[in-house]
């Protein structure tokens, strides 16, 4: 592969106008396909296999119109202090906000709280709820905009107005704010780290690129294969993440090339026939990663996932072609690495030849660049490990298994409104509910009784109704609604506590651990439905699927990372070290965001329940980039063992040369997920925060410190393979060694037409 991908980055140097031609072309391409594509129509969730989603499927057969998974809005009135919502002047103003609202786009019920009972028992607080025909998220933003203006309208009176319900979940806006400011820090890192705005701006532009043609290519195909604005936002985020870095990584060797004194065509050949193999097998972790996301069956999740891997593949193959290219536009502009200012300076002045290729000034330059100086950071720093390996590998295990320790008591949930900040009206309207009504009116739980067996539906109704009003924490039942046909009945019931209580969540399987009782009596099917089932319903398959999940994620890369490395303990050593921060993070995550603790410092106002997808999505997300960072760092360890060096100065070798972009790398990824940490939505919060404190942990405590400990212990058994599986596995070679024989290779010989054949 190695020698491959040498011939491909010297090609796209040489040919670079046609190179650069064809990405910008299929950016083109995609765009305008995106301008000119149908606007995506409604993204339907949904969970297969759930109770909640079989009786949502039964709502839509047996009562068809009534919108089963459409959108509800509710608007809150609260009474000025000494009045009653029964007063007529503030009956008039509900009864015109009531009417002002039936008449809107989209919306298929409204209803009257003075005909509904929706009147608190003191007279204070009353609501009205609106039925949308299309889920929350997929409403359109004038639909948004009119329930939010009844509101102000109504406030306008005198009274206490809020909105809530999930009519005002917009699509998931991850914030251009964050992805400016990761944008913004990500540059800061890179010119630290290669040393000119030419340089730094090649891994920006060119991750622009791509993740310009992936989301464009979403956006296109978004009506047709019915993908949601969540699927574009992982695209975004992991394809600027890994685009940066995949293209840091290859203009960092190339300057490393340069330093050793080869010509620009022929370092940007070594730079993607090294670092390229690199990119293509971390790419492959990532993809893999994503990808696996389909296990879990949850169509959503399965889009996002292939998406963003399908992202990440562009991300491969524009680091692969698109920089090397841009690296011979730039020309001498990319100085070697280590080369001093002066020096380079004066190799410029003494060059008479404008084409960025081989020139004797260049050679001078980059000789002198790769003089050896005093040691670097990244080679101190391993000297030190390999000194006090045993000290480093206890600190490091001990460290993330004591943060790790909150993980333990992990609690599953969706956020609800009343997650959101109170300075929202959706958080005020949930309190004010919950003052006037109970917090269960927050989360009321939908029953849909299938008596189409029954010989007595009308009694089975009834039976279901009554044994549920038994039940621990029940605040109300409403009596059974039956369909035209008579075969089907909806009965609402209100918990006494708050949707995301674990005591809801008891009354739910309550609810359902009665339905084998009356199907016995009265073969009737009863169904647990509404939202509040379907998140419960939704965590339970999430941690179901997760283990599955993990050992078909870290089997495959497991197997495919034994082919880079061609040794057991590495790949083993590397799966280890990534559960080990994973749990680390859950442990953070749980610490601030379901305890409390530090919540103030990045404005967590509600604790609560984990986010249920927030486990397998750190495990799908987080696993593919820490492979990143084992396959940089590590690959260049191999590839100095390989080439004559003991096991512990291939450790220093591999620090020397990798340390520092792997580092710059990890900053550049904290940089993109921690810019949404100040994202008002607690989802949103919550996801910026996992990733950002998973990839430090991975990156500065396992991949920094406990590898190189562990390696150093282990010696020259790291890299044991057995003989049989040795002659098995086939030569990737990622580590560049079918490269050396290129260096006795006869002058003259044309690289390129070896590779088109011509």
């Amino acid at each position: 592969m190695a020698t491959f991908l040498y011939k491909l980055g010297r090609l796209a140097f040489r040919r670079r106008h046609f190179a650069v031609l064809i990405w910008v072309a299929l950016l083109t391409l995609a765009g305008v396909g995106a301008a000119s594509a149908p606007p995506a129509g409604t993204t339907s969730f949904s969970i297969p296999g759930t109770e909640a989603q079989k009786a949502f499927d039964l709502l839509e057969q047996r009562f068809p119109g009534a919108s089963a998974d459409g959108g509800t809005g509710r608007i809150v009135f609260k009474a000025p202090e000494g009045q009653k919502m029964t007063d007529a002047g503030n009956k008039a103003t509900v009864e015109r906000t009531v009417k002002t609202l039936g008449d809107g786009s989209e919306v298929v019920s409204v209803t009257d709280p003075f005909t509904t009972n929706a009147v608190s028992k003191d007279g204070t607080v009353a609501y009205t709820s609106v039925k949308y025909d299309a889920p929350g998220m997929e409403l359109a933003d004038s639909t948004r905009d009119a329930l939010e203006a009844a509101g102000e309208k109504a406030r306008a009176t005198g009274l206490t107005v809020d909105v809530g319900g999930d009519a005002l979940e917009a699509g998931a806006e991850m914030g251009a704010t964050g992805e400016i400011i990761g944008l913004a820090l990500a540059a800061v890192v890179l010119v630290v780290t290669l040393g000119s705005l030419v340089a730094a701006g090649l891994p920006l532009l060119t991750a622009i690129i791509g993740v310009g043609i992936g989301v464009s290519t979403i956006t296109a195909l978004a009506n047709a294969l019915d993908l949601g604005d969540t699927t574009s936002t992982l695209a975004l985020m992991i394809g600027l993440a890994v685009g940066i870095d995949y293209a840091l990584f290859i203009v960092s060797r190339y300057r490393a090339e340069l330093a050793e004194g080869r010509g620009r065509e022929e370092a940007a050949g070594r730079a993607t026939g090294t670092a390229g193999s690199a990119v293509v097998f971390a790419g492959l972790t990532v993809v893999i990663a994503l990808a696996g996301l389909a296990v879990v069956n949850v169509p959503m999740l399965t889009k996002m996932g292939l998406a963003a891997a399908g992202t990440v593949v562009v991300a491969v193959l524009i680091a692969l072609t698109m920089i090397p290219a841009m690296l011979g536009y730039a020309g001498r502009k990319i100085r070697p690495a280590g080369a001093k200012g002066k020096k380079a300076k004066k190799a410029k002045n003494t060059s008479t030849a404008e084409e960025p290729s081989e020139t004797t000034a260049d050679k001078a330059a980059d000789k002198a660049a790769g003089k050896a100086g005093k040691p670097n950071m990244g080679t101190r720093w391993a000297s030190f490990v390999i000194r006090r390996p045993a000290a480093v590998l206890l600190l490091g295990v001990v460290g993330l298994g004591v943060v790790a320790v909150p993980a333990a008591q992990l609690e599953l949930g969706l956020p609800d409104d009343g997650s959101q900040p109170t300075s929202t009206t959706q958080r005020r309207a949930y309190d004010l509910l919950s003052e006037g009504f109970g917090p269960g009116f927050n989360g009321p739980l939908m029953i849909v009784v299938d008596a189409k067996e029954s010989d007595d539906p009308k009694a089975a109704f009834g039976d279901v109704a009554d044994g549920i009003k038994g039940l621990k924490d029940v605040v109300t039942v409403t009596p059974p609604t039956p369909n035209k046909a008579g075969d089907t009945a909806t009965i609402t019931v209100i918990p006494g506590s708050k949707p995301s209580s674990a005591q809801t969540e008891d009354l739910v399987h309550a609810i359902r651990g009665q339905s084998a009782d009356t199907k016995a009596d009265t073969d009737a099917e009863v169904l647990v439905t509404g939202t509040t089932a379907m998140n419960i319903d939704f965590s339970q398959k999430l941690n179901d699927a997760l283990v599955p999940y993990l050992a078909l994620v870290v089997g495959l890369a497991f197997l495919l990372l034994i082919v880079v490395f061609r040794s057991i303990l590495v790949p083993l050593k590397a799966a280890l070290g990534f559960l080990l921060s994973v749990l680390a993070a859950l442990g953070a995550v749980v610490a601030v965001f379901q305890w409390g603790w530090l919540a103030g410092l990045i404005g967590v106002e509600e604790s609560g329940p984990i986010m249920s997808m927030m486990p397998i999505f750190m495990v799908g997300v987080v696993f593919g980039l820490a492979m990143d960072y084992e396959v940089f760092l590590v690959t260049r360890m191999r590839e100095a063992y390989v080439h004559g060096e003991s096991p512990s100065q291939a450790i220093v070798t591999g620090f020397r040369h990798s340390a520092r972009v792997v580092v710059a790398a990890a900053i550049i990824m904290m940089a993109v997920f921690g810019g949404f940490i100040g994202a008002s939505d607690s989802m949103i919060k919550m996801i910026g925060f996992g990733l950002a404190i998973a990839v430090f942990f991975d990156a500065f405590v396992v991949r920094m410190a406990i590898v190189p400990a562990v390696l150093a212990l282990l010696g020259k058994k790291a890299w044991w393979l057995p003989k049989w599986l040795d002659r098995a596995l086939p030569n990737v070679d990622v580590e560049g060694e079918g490269l050396r024989a290129l260096d006795d290779r006869p002058k003259g010989v044309d690289e390129d037409r070896e590779l088109v054949g011509v």
